[in-house]
């Protein structure tokens, strides 16, 4: 009998927002696949979790996608956790997933911590109609993006980092309207979480004036 994979979400900050079944799960199954062995293995060392760690990352995943779709055929459960949140989510996972399911393995995923859900929460945005973006184009396709971003009616939600914090929002406000609402939020669930509001000609000056870091979701209110 086949194996089964596991997606499990892991916390984004507080370690109190780690599940009792996500728990029990990496202590029973044969293998965790982990973004960053060192991250989780301090996650899991925490939980007192004796498991059989093994990278899956973007860098590698392609190449061993395979050996760990064999293992599952065997008969062993897999774990897939990434280094903060739910796999697959802006996080390697998607590849495993796509290849389980090719092979008709079972894939189980966890309810648990994103970003993004809180953060659109919290924004105050519409929020029963929204649409994630991920990562935003750096150079290549950026502005086609951006003009795309601008007829949308749903509430749009975006990661950045801090170093291109200010510079996405003078982008955005160039191409959505320096007054479309927005809100960002940083260090959800750690100790110096901090949700922002306002217009995202506001946001840019502000991120402009105080260069704050974490890593952030933006959330812009969709075109009226």
């Amino acid at each position: 009998m086949a194996g089964k994979l596991y997606i499990v979400a892991t916390p984004i900050g507080n370690l109190e927002d780690m599940s009792f079944r996500a728990i029990r799960t990496l202590k029973e199954v044969d293998l965790v696949l982990a973004e960053d062995t060192r991250t989780s293995g301090k996650l899991l060392k925490h939980f007192e979790i004796d498991a059989n760690l093994r990278p899956f990352h973007m860098h590698n995943e392609h190449k061993v996608v395979g050996q760990f779709v064999e293992a599952l055929k065997a008969g062993q459960d897999i774990a897939l956790i990434s280094d903060a949140g739910t796999p697959a989510i802006s996080d390697p996972g998607y590849l495993m997933v796509r290849a389980a399911i090719d092979n008709g393995i079972e894939v189980q995923t966890f309810p648990g911590a994103t970003a993004f859900v809180p953060a659109l929460v919290n924004s105050g945005l519409a929020a029963h109609n929204f649409v994630f973006e991920g990562f935003l184009p750096v150079k290549k396709g950026r502005q086609t993006k951006l003009k795309k971003l601008a007829e949308e009616e749903r509430t749009i939600i975006v990661y950045e980092s801090p170093h291109r914090l200010a510079r996405t929002f003078k982008d955005l406000a160039a191409y959505l309207g320096p007054e479309r609402q927005a809100s960002y939020s940083r260090e959800i669930s750690k100790k110096f979480e901090e949700t922002r509001r306002g217009s995202l000609e506001e946001l840019q000056a502000y991120a402009e004036e105080h260069q704050p870091k974490g890593e952030f979701v933006i959330c812009i209110a969709g075109k009226a």
